[in-house]
């Protein structure tokens, strides 16, 4: 076994969460090790989730759009295009990724380790390696930036040729004509939306009464209503009993008795923390039922000296914000002060349209007894939308009736992603700096989807003046 001392922080996984940790101490002078199972860096995000996913919607969205355009429509059918073909462009778009990635490493001169990483103590991380050696890590501080992958109930078969999960979709050899989706959750909507845009008839079956109960009630409804437009049949309140699998197809039975057959059947309900295998018992710590791990104000968990941060943790399991968890986390081993806390995050959900949103919806104000008004931007009546085709959306600006202070920003649509972070930034401000008269007074570009803020806030600002 080879003994390497005198470090200050190992981490463990290469996602958003730990390179970020990893490159915030070593700028703050700290000597950093990375451990990573994988030869390659980025994590599940780069490699399973966020990346691949993204890269994939971008170009279903390019044949979507196509159909839309009278001087494209024709030259070629969403049913002609192959699920493989897709994923072996989404695949160049992760080897991008890694190369830049991995060039961060370098810069900052974080050591790297690919190999499996174990935890013997607290001040130390043992990692077998992929050439067959052995390491043996001492250090001053460890942090658990693992990570998720999909949750797998026992007894579903993902074994089976036509089973997957978001991870082994992107494995998918074939080009199903119908699909079956069990679970509505974000990832859930986000592939059914990818589906549908290529003509495979979606099932997704969803387990509560509204898909995404968290967002703004009417993103939710109109986000509903544009799945089944693209021709998926949404089936709320459904339960699984056991799933049936041949060699032609997938049979989903609930509990209501329906049966829903499939070509292949996608699961996408849950994830799971990836916190087996990684020594935790060595230090005591126990995480709860989905692998997740307690963690106070500072990202440390029961063991002095032990941290963890991203999915690893739970809520609110974004690439983004554990990006931030990383940094903050680490910000905090260097200097030892107040740890920054993830707050007023943006949610972003990759569907077609997108939607993203940032502070409270209208359901969360009412409740609070808070006198809102809104402001609305529809889509269709902005020129940019115009001229680029996509007409279906709009942007809505929640404010104080009294005060005028920006409340919630909630948009479906082309660039929602986008179009968010200007409401974002203003919401920062402190007051009385963040206020409608911002959007009302501020000059746009135009025509540009951002100047839908200056319609919304002039549309809020009627209602409050009549």
């Amino acid at each position: 076994m080879d003994i390497s001392s005198g470090w200050d922080l190992v981490v463990l996984g290469s996602g958003p969460a730990g390179e970020a940790a990893a490159m915030q101490a070593a700028k703050g002078g700290l000597r950093v090790a990375m451990v990573d199972r994988d030869d390659q860096m980025g994590g599940n995000c780069t490699h399973w989730g966020t990346i691949p996913s993204k890269a994939l919607r971008h170009q279903v969205r390019q044949v979507v759009r196509s159909q839309r355009n009278p001087l494209l429509r024709g030259l070629i059918s969403p049913r002609q295009v192959r699920w493989q073909d897709l994923i072996q462009r989404s695949r160049e778009v992760v080897d991008s990724q890694v190369q830049v990635r991995t060039d961060f490493y370098v810069r900052n001169r974080v050591r790297l380790f690919n190999g499996q990483g174990r935890i013997e103590s607290a001040g130390e991380v043992r990692v077998d390696d992929q050439a067959g050696r052995q390491w043996s890590l001492r250090t001053r501080n460890i942090l658990i930036a693992t990570g998720s992958r999909p949750y797998r109930p026992a007894d579903v078969d993902f074994n089976h040729p036509r089973i997957y999960d978001s991870d082994t979709i992107l494995e998918m050899k074939h080009t199903p004509r119908n699909m079956i989706v069990y679970g509505a959750g974000v990832i859930g909507c986000e592939y059914s939306c990818l589906f549908t845009g290529l003509g495979i008839r979606v099932d997704l079956v969803n387990n509560r009464q509204h898909l995404l109960d968290f967002l703004d009630a009417e993103i939710s409804d109109a986000l509903s209503y544009h799945l089944r437009d693209q021709g998926a049949t949404i089936r709320h309140s459904e339960e699984y009993t056991h799933i049936e699998a041949d060699d032609d197809g997938v049979t989903l039975v609930l509990r209501s008795g329906k049966r829903l057959r499939a070509d292949a059947l996608m699961w996408s309900n849950g994830r799971s923390g990836n916190t087996q295998n990684i020594g935790l018992e060595n230090l005591e710590l126990k995480p709860n039922s989905r692998g997740q791990l307690a963690v106070d104000e500072r990202y440390q968990t029961e063991v002095a000296g032990v941290y963890a941060v991203g999915d690893v943790i739970g809520w609110p399991s974004l690439a983004s914000a554990s990006y931030d968890q990383g940094r903050f986390c680490a910000q905090g081993i260097v200097e030892g002060g107040p740890v920054k806390q993830v707050t007023d995050v943006p949610t972003g959900i990759y569907t077609i349209p997108g939607i993203s949103s940032v502070g409270r919806t209208e359901q969360e104000l009412t409740e609070a007894r808070v006198p809102y008004e809104v402001g609305q931007a529809f889509f269709k009546n902005l020129a940019r939308a115009q001229i680029t085709g996509e007409r279906v959306g709009m942007l809505k600006i929640l404010f104080h009736r009294e005060t005028l202070e920006v409340l919630g920003i909630h948009c479906f649509g082309y660039q929602a992603m986008e179009i968010v972070h200007v409401g974002q930034a203003v919401m920062r401000q402190p007051a009385p700096n963040n206020t409608l008269h911002y959007f009302v007074d501020t000059t746009f570009n135009y025509p540009t989807m951002a100047e839908g803020y200056r319609v919304a806030a002039i549309n809020g600002m009627n209602r409050v003046s009549r």
